[in-house]
């Protein structure tokens, strides 16, 4: 059956202008938070440890972050099947920058002593809980206005958004570092990138209340009474659980190898190498700004050649690059270290960029907000919320990188079996899917 809420270009392209813009935003304020974590909170928040002891620190509280993600995706896939899409984005956009902007005014421990790792914790909470229902209700509202033929273009622009905000977030911290000294960085420096978070969060609010909701969602709630589900979490764990596990497991190499290719490479390039950390912001920098181009291209191949090939070229790829990754790293080439980051990040959005249409065709419209962000925010625990800490601690106990690519690369192991396992979702209409 062809799907019949085709809109005008026009309405697509303001919807996917408002989701990008916001997702970026968001990604902007969870991202700035790990580059911190590797670059200052060791000094400001954790004073009394050893450097990499206190990054082991600042990055169990950025883990923290994703901990209470899943929360998010519970609460508001709940109340995003019964109530749409739209309003739940607004509450998420601003929970996320008030957060981010109250930590960019957090006194640090020398003022307040354990009050401070401790206040930084519960915005972090806080953050990672706006996160886990932003997701969801970001792709879903791009990909149920969008046609069939070509969802997995539209859709992955939403999923731009994260190498965007991570490359907003770097960028403002290159700045400040090229234009600060440590000393004044480490001091008050930091938290210019935090208080700019409410600028940006006004911006991303003006858009984003003028989009409608998703047609999809109106005409399931149009229907019957009964097309909206009572306990969609409860309906989704009852029925769609193989789907469930096929998004968890497809998000765990794609998830790991992000957050140690973006995160933990400031420590390892700092600590490990003992280059500036400039190098590393290049590095990321110039990575995500060509994947934040790549994505909507994967996107778009996926349209064609269907979600699960372009996937599996991305996990499988990166289970070998990451290897390539660490030995270039290891020349001290600041080139060389750009050139790794960079194919690592198009390998990544090789993965990331189908994702969005790929988990919200696996589940019906009824409990299509629940089932994704479930999926995609209960491997985030174990996925990108562990993984800057397990690499640090491979770091301290091995002193070699080489465990840390057996460990991305064994997540992507798991990425391309979960894959593999499951059936092609293309080109098929969001009304049919029935959970």
């Amino acid at each position: 059956m062809t799907q019949t809420l085709s809109p005008s270009r026009e309405r697509i392209a303001r919807v996917v202008t408002a989701s990008l813009i916001g997702t970026t935003v968001e990604w902007y304020d969870f991202f700035l938070y790990g580059s911190a974590a590797a670059l200052v909170f060791n000094k400001v928040f954790f004073p009394t440890a050893d450097p990499l002891t206190g990054t082991l620190l600042a990055f169990a509280t950025y883990a923290i972050g994703f901990g209470a993600r899943p929360l998010g995706g519970l609460v508001f896939g709940h109340f995003g099947d019964r109530l749409g899409r739209k309003r739940l984005l607004v509450l998420s956009l601003l929970m996320m920058g008030g957060a981010t902007f109250l930590m960019g005014l957090l006194p640090g421990y020398a003022s307040i002593g354990i009050g401070a790792p401790l206040l930084l914790t519960a915005l972090r909470l806080v953050q990672g809980f706006a996160l886990g229902g932003e997701w969801g209700g970001a792709v879903l509202i791009v990909a149920e206005h969008g046609s069939a033929k070509h969802r997995g273009f539209w859709a992955s622009w939403p999923q731009a958004g994260a190498p965007g905000g991570n490359l907003l977030a770097t960028a403002v911290l290159a700045v400040l570092a090229a234009v600060q000294s440590d000393q004044d960085f480490a001091s008050w420096g930091w938290r210019i990138p935090f208080l700019l978070s409410g600028v940006l969060v006004a911006i991303g609010l003006w858009i984003r209340v003028r989009v409608s909701e998703t047609p999809v969602f109106q005409a399931a709630a149009s229907r019957a009474t009964e097309s909206v589900e009572r306990m969609p979490i409860v309906t989704v764990l009852r029925t769609q659980w193989r789907e469930v596990l096929v998004a968890m497991g497809a998000r765990m190499g794609e998830n790991i190898s992000y957050y140690v290719i973006t995160s933990f490479i400031l420590v390892y390039v700092v600590e490990a190498l003992k280059l500036p950390k400039s190098v590393a912001l290049s590095a990321v920098l110039i990575g995500s700004a060509v994947e934040l181009a790549a994505i909507p291209l994967w996107g778009a191949l996926s349209d064609r050649v269907g979600r699960r090939p372009v996937y599996l070229f991305g996990a499988i790829g990166m289970a070998v690059w990451v290897f390539v990754f660490f030995a270039m790293l290891g020349s001290r080439s600041a080139g060389s270290i750009i050139v790794a980051t960079t194919i690592a990040l198009v390998l990544h959005g090789a993965m990331y960029g189908p994702q969005a249409a790929f988990f919200s065709e696996l589940f019906g419209t009824r409990v299509r907000y629940s089932g994704s962000s479930i999926g995609y925010q209960l491997a985030s625990i174990l996925a990108g919320g562990l993984a800057p800490l397990v690499a640090t601690a491979l770091l301290a106990a091995f002193a070699s990188a080489t465990p840390i690519a057996l460990y991305v690369a064994a997540g992507a192991a798991i990425s391309v079996l979960a894959v593999a396992l499951a059936r092609e979702t293309t080109g098929g209409s969001l009304e049919d899917v029935e959970s």
